[in-house]
């Protein structure tokens, strides 16, 4: 996998105070893909050390008033040039910086106060549709043995567990919030697997529980408080579906984003809300795109033929009508299911960082699609999963 990351984050010395500002975590991220290098200022003619600059709305200027944007966006557009023949996904640039800020940046009082907005460099790289995150996101997502990675796991894909060299078990009926008289579905399994994957530290959940059983949100969404508990930040879910004709084809798939036709919500109950802020909570990027660019990275490095889209979380247990189906393509759902967006609005409150992968294993309403259908489909496409899931925490 390609990346573009910024030079300073890798040792070199080319800020503003002729220093660099390396991280760690970004070096161990950076060392298993194909690096371009870049110090947009540096590009633009700048040199180090310099005077510091900051952005003041689209200008950057100096902090004796002199406006320094052209030279800016002369690095920034020749950087660009670079970065469009690299053909990199993925972008991680120093945080906060006029040239490199994704989301905050200084705000051009130099008190050190933030404003949000983007860098002169990084907002070219978001028009060009390139991921741009900064290292306080690659920090964040970064797993350890205080904090592994949650994966939850659904019909057909439990064979995952048998990645994990496992240190310990947790069966289910000791996880709080999770019924105690659980009804087992046919490819699924009560208990949790706490261990490494290629030596990164995960808690495996190989089953879980549906509001169709007659489960309430708070209990579907108890494995996520669970793994949260556990101090899990990152958590992947790979889940079964159905593919919307038009909008997408039976195979593995990423899911970017969700419309929840459940009628539940696990942030409506008081009693559910002891580790959330607020029940309020924004939903925008709750599926973290860095991830999601991880994900697209490792199958395009394997092979492995993945497309993306829209998950459409329908109560069940039956399947879906065609008039149905037309209806949520018309919407642009890609994915239907009956699980995932409860766990990912719960994880999304906690904070936590989110993949969904799904197999879509038919193509949703279609008279030949049944649990069974779903088992052998997830059997048939074993080892790509296997090696996508994998692939992802190597890269974390």
């Amino acid at each position: 996998m390609r990346v573009v990351v910024s030079a300073c984050l890798m040792g070199e010395s080319c800020r503003y105070d002729g220093g660099s500002k390396p991280c760690d975590a970004v070096r161990d991220v950076v060392g298993r893909m194909e690096p371009l290098l870049v110090c947009p200022e540096c590009a633009g003619g700048l040199p180090v050390p310099r005077p510091p600059a900051e952005r003041v709305g689209r200008r950057v200027m100096l902090r004796d008033g002199t406006d320094v944007t052209e030279a800016f966006e002369r690095g920034a557009g020749a950087t660009l040039e670079r970065c469009r023949s690299f053909r990199a996904p993925l972008a991680i640039l120093k945080a906060k910086s006029p040239s490199c800020g994704r989301g905050l940046i200084y705000d051009g009082t130099y008190t050190g106060r933030l404003t949000a907005g983007d860098g002169v460099f990084a907002s070219l790289l978001e028009r060009e549709g390139i991921c741009v995150v900064s290292e306080d996101v690659v920090e964040a997502c970064r797993p350890s043995v205080e904090h592994p990675v949650a994966i939850v796991v659904g019909t057909g894909l439990g064979h995952i567990k048998e990645l994990v060299h496992p240190v310990r078990r947790i069966p289910y009926a000791e996880i709080p919030g999770f019924p105690a008289d659980a009804r087992t579905i046919e490819g699924h399994s009560y208990e949790a697997v706490v261990g490494t994957i290629e030596d990164v530290p995960v808690v495996v959940y190989p089953g879980r529980i549906h509001l169709y059983q007659g489960y309430s949100a708070p209990q579907v969404t108890s494995l996520v408080r669970h793994a949260h508990r556990l101090g899990c930040r990152d958590i992947i879910f790979v889940c079964a579906t159905g593919a919307v004709e038009g909008n997408a084809t039976p195979g593995i798939g990423i899911i970017t984003d969700h419309i929840n036709l459940t009628g539940h919500n696990p942030l409506d109950r008081p009693d559910n809300l002891s580790s959330v802020e607020s029940p309020f909570v924004g939903m925008t990027d709750a599926y973290t795109p860095y991830l999601r660019t991880l994900a697209h990275g490792v199958a395009d490095d394997k092979g492995i033929g993945v497309s993306e889209g829209v998950y459409a979380g329908l109560l069940g247990p039956s399947l879906e009508t065609p008039a149905e189906v037309r209806a949520l393509a018309a919407l642009g759902v890609s994915y239907t299911g009956m699980a995932l967006v409860n766990e990912t609005i719960m994880a999304h409150a906690l904070g936590m960082n989110v993949l969904a992968l799904t197999l879509a294993s038919n193509a949703a309403g279609s008279p030949d699609m049944t649990h069974e259908s779903v088992l052998a489909a997830a059997e048939a496409n074993r080892d790509d999963m296997d090696t996508l899931v994998s692939g992802v925490l190597r890269l974390l």
